[in-house]
């Protein structure tokens, strides 16, 4: 018999204690009797529950399950980074641990990517299960990922989706401090993928994605594979300086016609005040590109494994 396809699903775990088990039943319900399968649980510094205890236990009782346990919370892509360093599959899952996506859906991922010859299949939803601020967040990063990485408009850029293991070794080769996923995806293949899947809303808890995580994410974004804000930021300057050339020009004219006309100190002020956000927009964006050049001159690391357990032994 033909031996069975090795399917790898990456999962970033954050205070995720009371969905993991069942994320793993599930996991092992309709995915191992036909796949060969390989769940990576990446425990991303939780501090408000036992997830570092359910996972080493589900780890050393199951020799499926690899755990990695990251000495602090670096971030969810981070820990995606880190679990696509140590996947095996020739096809990787990537997942969230809320239970949102249901695990059966991981094999309609796993076949829709054999079955197009894509390099990578996103998933999309009719109806998304966020609340209206994360919605709303990521429908804007959406947006700026059409300009920025030149994503196609009709492509959703989820965090479920399963990806061939040629893109993963491209991916895993980008070693900055500060990764994003989808953009490297991006910029290593054209051959997408779309399926809608179903999302539930969360059982337990809330997204861990507050608003400075979204900022952080977007600057990401922006700053690692684009000058495209710099250039922006270079119009800008470029129109207002014409702008107010002209207007200088306009302002001498009426002068001349009008020698008694007084001068107003509240337009001057308000053009002063205006001309200087510009300038200190544009040099926090170039700030943000030579602090992201420092970082990873400083060698700050993308993840710390402070130990893993496969196959029932720990390291």
């Amino acid at each position: 018999m033909p031996s069975m396809r090795r399917i790898s699903v990456v999962v970033p775990v954050y205070n995720g204690a009371a969905t993991v088990p069942k994320l793993i039943e599930q996991l092992d319900k309709h995915l191992r009797p036909q796949n060969d399968l390989e769940l990576i649980l990446v425990n991303d510094g939780s501090t408000r529950d036992n997830s570092d205890e359910v996972c080493e236990t589900a780890a050393k009782h199951n020799d499926w399950i690899v755990y990695l346990e990251l000495s602090k919370n670096f971030g969810e892509h981070n820990a995606v980074m880190a679990g696509l360093n140590h996947c095996t599959g020739d096809c990787v899952v990537i997942m969230d641990d809320d239970l949102q996506n249901p695990p059966q859906e991981v094999i309609r991922l796993a076949d829709e990517l054999d079955r197009g010859d894509y390099d990578v299949v996103f998933s999309y939803y009719k109806k998304k299960q966020h609340r209206f601020d994360r919605n709303l967040g990521s429908a804007f990063n959406n947006l700026i990922a059409s300009y920025v990485l030149k994503k196609p408009r009709d492509l959703y850029l989820s965090s479920f989706k399963a990806i061939r293991r040629s893109v993963v070794k491209q991916i895993v080769k980008y070693d900055g401090p500060s990764p994003y996923i989808d953009g490297l995806i991006l910029r290593s293949t054209t051959r997408y993928g779309r399926l809608e899947v179903a999302h539930d809303s969360r059982e337990v808890g809330r997204s861990g994605y507050s608003l400075t995580k979204l900022v952080s994410l977007w600057l990401s974004m922006f700053t690692n594979f684009s000058i495209l804000p710099l250039r922006i930021a270079s119009v800008i300057g470029l129109v207002l300086a014409t702008l107010s050339g002209v207007a200088g020009i306009a302002v001498i004219i009426e002068k001349i016609i009008n020698p008694a006309l007084p001068a107003g100190w509240a337009s001057v002020f308000v053009a002063i005040l205006f001309m200087s956000s510009v300038q200190l927009l544009a040099i926090g964006l170039m700030g943000e590109y030579v602090g992201r050049v420092l970082l990873k001159l400083n060698q700050i690391p993308q993840f710390v494994v402070r130990r893993t357990i496969r196959d029932k032994e720990q390291t």
